[in-house]
């Protein structure tokens, strides 16, 4: 008799500890649950571009349901098609996409490296309150300032080619200065100390010393810089009147035209375009993500 309630005490005890572990659990399942949910949301409408893709010409494309599979017989020389047509040369708008997306990001490295060292390891007076100053220019919308640099740059004579989308990046960017800023002041100032005692100039110690243990952040703005200036529509749009010199942005929009749109084609080349920004991502990514926790938390 003692025995079995004993041991149904010791049962009654062994479910009550197991209670959180029950909740623990669930959390994590509910966690899962939404998680496959939200990745749903994002695998849906590309799986739905890839059904796109690959369907003939003049099929329906928005049926209700989705036709997730098509009828017909895949059409895989869609993609060759979009790359080699001869109207909208995709190639060629890659080619001057990245032309445009390395200038930027030579620009952006040089400048905004060079002004952030300056604010964060330099002392010299008024930097607060230049620095405050950059910061308010963040909150100037890109399209106040667009009339008068086209203005500008149309009167240099820059109208027609890539300079007026490569040019601004080599006079800085606030928001990149601010995130480079504000990692550079989690180094220790006995760095600077140990390198100007061992003769180091502030040049040597901004190249040798801050640059690399930089690189973290570098990596973060180097990959935003990448996808502005690959998904930039605005600004090819304006500065350039060429067809040869048109970018990817720009040539995905001129597949939308009067007459019709050929939706297997675009949707073959949004795919083709957006494997650039997946691959650097891929490579990037622990860079990014590490950076991206570094400014955050010592920011």
């Amino acid at each position: 008799m003692q025995t079995t309630i004993t041991s149904g005490a010791r049962k009654r005890s062994a479910d009550r500890l197991n209670w959180p572990r029950v909740k623990r659990n669930l959390g994590q399942a509910f966690a899962y649950v939404m998680l496959l949910i939200l990745t749903a949301f994002i695998l849906l409408p590309l799986g739905w571009m890839l059904t796109v893709a690959l369907k003939p010409d003049f099929v329906p494309v928005f049926t209700i349901p989705p036709e997730w599979v098509p009828t017909q017989h895949w059409r895989w020389e869609n993609f060759t098609r979009a790359l080699t047509n001869s109207s909208r040369p995709f190639l060629r708008y890659t080619w001057n996409t990245l032309q445009i997306v390395g200038g930027n990001i030579v620009g952006s490295l040089i400048s905004c490296t060079l002004v952030a060292y300056a604010f964060a390891r330099l002392r010299f007076r008024g930097s607060q309150m230049l620095f405050n100053l950059l910061i308010i220019t963040m909150l100037i919308p890109w399209q106040v300032l667009m009339i008068p640099q086209f203005l500008m740059f149309h009167k240099l004579g820059w109208y027609g080619t890539f300079l007026p989308l490569i040019v601004p990046s080599f006079t800085g960017n606030a928001f990149f200065i601010f995130l480079i800023r504000q990692y550079m002041r989690t180094f220790p100032r006995d760095l600077d100390e140990a390198a100007r005692i061992d003769g180091c100039n502030y040049w040597q110690i901004f190249w040798h010393i801050i640059l690399p243990l930089s690189k973290p952040v570098l990596a973060v703005c180097v990959v935003f810089v990448f996808l502005g200036s690959w998904n930039d529509l605005l600004g090819p749009l304006i500065y350039l009147d060429d067809n040869r010199k048109f970018t990817v942005a720009v040539g995905l929009a001129n597949f939308v035209t009067r007459t019709g749109t050929d939706w297997n084609l675009l949707m073959a080349a949004n795919l083709i375009a957006m494997l650039p920004a997946l691959i650097v991502y891929f490579f990037a990514q622990d860079k990014l993500i590490g950076g991206i926790a570094s400014v955050g938390l010592k920011g």
